[in-house]
């Protein structure tokens, strides 16, 4: 064997490992945010479950406030139809129902605040041990899928990040794998600016 087919065999076999090895990461990354989803998953899961508990327990003091307790339930169902599209989705369509499920959370958490409005105002409501306990128990939820989407998040910039560097980026488009939406507390820009508070 000559020495030149020699360094042939061995280029070919250090592209193929180094090949691999890109390859290997880029599945473990996508598997992270896999993961990182499924943990907003379950908490979203979790949150939906305790709505119609807490509707229902509203609904005995706010017989006249029926409107928001319709628009929290409908809200809701409109955003468990969404996460569950969203679990069984995969490939491009992904992204598209990533932003339907921002859009109906983002709808949930408009209601969620409205009620939180209503009991608010009425001290007998507010009062209730059963609304203290469901509301604690939704503050929580909604905190710990902050943190989860914040992982998510993490998860998707490190993935986009791999497969968006050169010579990586090769291995990364020839095997299929593309680029993920980030999850957005808000849509619109006038949602994320700074809360004005006058003090006068």
């Amino acid at each position: 064997m000559s020495n030149g087919l020699i360094a042939l065999i061995f280029l070919t076999a250090l592209a193929a490992g180094w090949s691999v090895s890109v390859f290997n990461r880029l599945v473990r990354s996508r598997n992270r945010m896999s993961n990182a989803y499924a943990q907003i998953d379950v908490q979203l899961k979790r949150r939906h479950d305790l709505i119609p508990n807490l509707v229902s327990t509203a609904r005995g003091y706010l017989r006249h406030e029926r409107r928001t307790l319709e628009g929290v339930t409908e809200a809701r169902l409109r955003a468990s139809e969404a996460r569950e599209a969203m679990a069984g989705s995969a490939g491009a369509r992904r992204v598209e129902l990533l932003e339907s499920l921002d859009r109906a959370e983002a709808g949930l958490n408009a209601a969620l605040a409205k009620l939180r409005l209503v009991v608010e105002a009425y001290p007998e409501l507010k009062a209730d041990r059963t609304i203290m306990q469901l509301s604690e128990e939704l503050t929580s939820t909604e905190n710990r899928i902050g943190f989860s989407r914040q992982a998510f998040n993490d998860a998707v910039t490190s993935h986009n990040d791999a497969i968006g560097q050169f010579p990586d980026s090769l291995v990364a488009t020839a095997c299929g794998f593309t680029v993920a939406g980030q999850l957005r507390c808000t849509t619109r820009a006038g949602e994320r600016a700074p809360a004005m508070v006058h003090l006068s």
